[in-house]
């Protein structure tokens, strides 16, 4: 997919440069399948095998008869359609154009950009030929759901499905990557999933006070009341803006613990005064049999929850619908749940998406058919949302793990340019000791007890820190013998904060660029046009995130609260919310800043489609290359009144890693930290005036975004 988008905005360039600068209307698709069908000859899908798909993990193939439910094929565009598609989204943001913000429906979208009917009838016939059930063609003509066995797999795209045991634990994948006929090739990107490795929730847990608090025993308790002063939410809801008539869907393969843990936290926390509601469902394709089977309460409640919950505390007046689809046995319920609503006869105008998966891992096809996902979403004026992660640079490392071994790298459900990457910060005030300036000794009616904005830094909660490492050392130094990662806690040596860094490897895992290889590259998605504007990183590509929120689990005490009443995992939402649960997250700052977003759109008075372009003009006008002193995050309450990003410069997302792992930096010692340079020490990654890689834009005054967003 990404060849495709490179030689497309060669195309768009090359068409714009026609007299007047106007692209050719798209007519009828064209048929790219061209050649009959000879299984001799073949072509691979490249990009496409996780790397525990080896050798050492390999325990054998599964039997041939295991049922595949619900795999997703992903079909490719034209160049030209591609261009048109990037044309017509700009036309959708300009307000110059007579397109301007005439979305699409999942059918008009289909017709103008999806499959020519000559190429589904020869795609899903060859399917059918080896013995595979067609489920769903979606409206989007660019995505079939079928299913089939292990073996009609191995069958018809030569690649087999093995037992892998990977870290103790046992999981299936394919060993190759999928092979189809060369005919194919042009209309077949590939098979979106053919693994049970999932992306991970990005909640981080908390326990009492925060693992690895510098405050052991201290917490300060994040609740509604709290983010309404912090992030100036309080004037818009005086004045009527909830969210009220906006609909949020956060994406989920569970279903809550408990729907009465919604209304509780809404109870408790004074936001029943707004006309918010909750539903959850299970959205089925508008036109196939049933494929979203409702997932139940699985272990992934805790983050259903905590989406469903923070949505509302940003946007108390807004509908939020929780919809979740159970994981089938290659196939993410979440990634379910979204195919099937994006193609919906009624659209969410925000969805929020909080799972992380790091572009190498996803794979070439899976990453391709989240950007056709979100592409598609932002045409329909949906506008997306997604947790940047909880892994600081290090995507490809769990979070919460041991120290990073697999270097620089980001969320892949997250890279894409359709959507809105949500970084994490944390508050200042314990760093420089003003508790007490910017917290009350006393809690209000609903529990708040934060008195203005806080100053922010970057979510860090490793000895890859410098701020942390000199709080608690005397001394900034992180790497080498003498560093705080090979004389700290071990607590400190865990993968944990908020993540950013380039794109690197958006359409999957190198390989060789050989005639038969019709995809795969480790180039990332090239950098949108809006974030060229600003002048950030002239890597020429995607950078992460673009704004961030408060996220930390509470390593300089502070976290978030939830209701959640799961006996596994939670605690009794009864008295006081301190004795709740308690997280922390990129998780939480993903749906608040997709009910902000709903905010904004109650007041434009209508959806927006992807805010990132809005983003980046306003920040450009506040505080350009350079950065603007007066809104800087480290001003606290003294910050400029007029701020719509609160641009935080101090601090870092630098990692801890392990000896001889990509991009570490390590002159001694048994642990260094991630860094750009080989040869000396430029932490990946620090934060700086204007945009930066550590909270891209920075946090934001929710009523000034709403007050000066372009109407």
């Amino acid at each position: 997919m990404h060849r495709i988008l490179t030689i497309a905005a060669r195309l768009l360039i090359a068409l714009a440069a026609l007299p007047g600068g106007i692209l050719p209307a798209v007519g009828q698709p064209q048929p790219l399948v061209t050649q009959p069908i000879d299984e001799t000859r073949l072509v691979t899908l490249a990009g496409n095998t996780r790397p525990e798909a080896n050798a050492a993990n390999d325990r054998g193939a599964v039997a041939d008869g295991l049922p595949l439910a619900h795999m997703l094929l992903l079909l490719r565009r034209s160049a030209v359609q591609e261009a048109a598609l990037d044309h017509a989204i700009d036309n959708l943001q300009d307000s110059r154009s007579p397109d301007y913000r005439r979305w699409f429906s999942a059918a008009e979208f289909g017709e103008r950009f999806g499959a020519a009917s000559a190429d589904l009838s020869v795609v899903t016939g060859w399917l059918a030929s080896h013995g595979f059930r067609l489920e769903t063609i979606y409206p989007n003509r660019t995505v079939i759901a079928f299913s089939g066995t292990a073996g009609e797999l191995r069958a018809a795209f030569h690649t087999g499905i093995h037992n892998l045991e990977v870290d103790g634990v046992g999981h299936i994948a394919n060993m190759t990557d999928p092979k189809i006929p060369a005919a194919l090739g042009p209309i077949i990107a590939g098979i979106a999933s053919l693994s049970d490795f999932r992306p991970a929730p990005q909640y981080t847990y908390a326990g009492d006070c925060g693992h690895g608090s510098v405050l052991p025993g201290t917490c300060y308790a994040v609740v509604p009341a709290d983010l309404a002063t912090i992030y100036d939410l309080r004037p818009l809801y005086r004045s009527g803006i909830t969210g009220a008539g906006q609909h949020i869907d956060v994406m989920e393969n569970s279903n809550l613990y408990r729907i009465a843990d919604w209304y509780g936290f809404r109870s408790t926390f004074g936001l029943d005064k707004f006309p918010g509601s909750f539903r959850q469902f299970h959205p089925q394709p508008p036109n196939g049999p049933a494929d979203c089977t409702d997932p139940g309460v699985t272990m992934g409640d805790k983050e259903a929850t905590t989406d469903a919950e923070w949505a509302a505390a940003a946007a108390p007046g807004a509908a939020i619908t929780l919809a979740s689809c159970a994981d089938t046995t290659t196939t993410d319920g979440h990634m379910i749940a979204l195919e099937n609503v994006v193609n919906a006869a009624n659209t969410p105008d925000v969805i929020s998406i909080s799972f992380g998966v790091c572009e190498a891992n996803a794979g070439a096809a899976r990453n391709a058919m989240v950007a056709a996902a979100y592409q598609q979403a932002v045409s329909e004026g949906i506008s997306v949302f997604v947790a940047a992660g909880d892994y600081g640079a290090a995507a490809c490392d769990q979070h919460g793990g041991p120290p990073a071994s697999h270097g620089i790298a980001v969320n892949g459900l997250a890279s894409t340019p359709y959507d809105v990457a949500v970084g994490g910060t944390d508050f200042a005030d314990t760093f420089t000791g003003a508790n007490s300036l910017y917290w009350s000794a006393t809690n209000s009616r609903y529990y708040g007890s934060a008195k203005s904005y806080i100053p922010e830094i970057p979510w860090n909660g490793t000895c890859g820190s410098q701020l942390l490492a000199n709080y608690l050392t005397g001394s900034p130094i992180t790497y080498g013998a003498q560093g705080f990662c090979n004389n700290g806690p071990s607590v400190y040596q865990e993968t944990t904060g908020g993540a950013g860094g380039p794109s690197g490897c958006a359409t999957g895992m190198p390989s060789p660029a050989t005639p038969g290889v019709v995809s795969g590259s480790c180039a990332g998605y090239p950098k949108p046009r809006w974030q060229r504007a600003l002048g950030d990183p002239a890597d020429g590509v995607r950078d992460l995130p673009d704004v961030a929120l408060f996220a930390s689990p509470g390593v300089w005490g502070h976290r978030y609260v939830i209701c959640f009443s799961d006996p596994d995992q939670g605690r009794p939402c009864s008295g006081p919310p301190s004795g709740w649960s308690g997280d922390g997250g990129t998780s939480y700052a993903a749906p608040i800043m997709a009910g902000i977003q709903a905010l904004v759109d109650q007041r434009a008075r209508g959806r927006q489609g992807n805010p990132n372009p809005v983003y980046y003009r306003l920040a450009a006008g506040e505080f350009g290359r350079r950065g603007n002193s007066a809104c800087y995050a480290s001003r606290g309450n003294k910050i400029a009144g007029y701020c719509i990003f609160r641009n935080v410069t101090v601090g870092d997302n630098d990692m801890p890693c392990t000896t001889g792992s990509p991009d570490c930096y390590q002159p001694g010692g048994t642990y260094g930290v991630l860094s750009t340079r080989a040869a000396s020490y430029e932490p990946a990654f620090g934060a700086r005036p204007g945009w930066n890689f550590t909270t891209g834009l920075g946090s934001v005054d929710a009523a000034n975004l709403v007050r000066y967003w372009p109407r």
